[in-house]
């Protein structure tokens, strides 16, 4: 696994030993961030469940202002670590070694500009997640939070929690979703 693109452009990265994380393909990952190009550059970002850190870490690559890494795992956790300080991005970063709903509590920010969602694929976690970002003052209508899911995982109950989905991109075995806090 590499950074695609900017500062860290070409840069491996470490991954977790094991069946425990699973790592975006560079080639999903490219094409997630072309479709978010204009959005990154100075954001505020939020990697949960963040494995490795690739996601973040390419964000930051990109211009993201700051990211936060959210990850539970002892090894995962450690990972990040390593992969901001090869980098050279530790300073922009913050790993949270914690359980995702601890975790969105620490982060005192005005507004996230974007969210990734990547929990265990057969964990239950993504409704859940977003019920804990429906009461986080951070999530805004102006955060975009992505969702990268199995292709048959269904988020219906999004609309319930106040999301939206707008847009979808398929790809062979998963997805990304791109949901908005319905206006109130």
């Amino acid at each position: 696994m590499r950074v695609i693109a900017g500062q860290a452009r070409r840069m491996n990265l470490v991954t977790p030993k094991g069946e425990d994380t699973r790592p975006t393909q560079d080639r999903i990952k490219e094409t997630l961030f072309n479709m978010i190009q204009n959005e990154v550059p100075g954001s505020m970002f939020v990697d949960l469940f963040a494995g490795s850190g690739g996601i973040g870490i390419e964000a930051l690559s990109r211009g993201a202002r700051h990211a936060y890494f959210v990850e539970n795992g002892k090894e995962a956790a450690a990972c990040i670590a390593q992969n901001l300080m090869h980098t050279h991005l530790e300073d922009k970063g913050t790993l949270l070694k914690q359980d995702v709903v601890l975790a969105l509590r620490n982060i005192r920010e005005k507004e996230a500009d974007i969210v990734y969602l990547d929990p265990p694929y057969a964990s239950n976690l993504y409704l859940r997640t977003l019920g804990q970002l429906s009461a986080m003052p951070w999530v805004t209508e102006n955060t975009l939070i992505l969702a990268e899911c199995p292709a048959e995982e269904n988020l219906d109950g999004a609309e319930e929690l106040g999301f939206t989905v707008f847009r979808e991109k398929n790809y062979r075995n998963n997805k990304h979703l791109f949901l908005r806090r319905s206006g109130r």
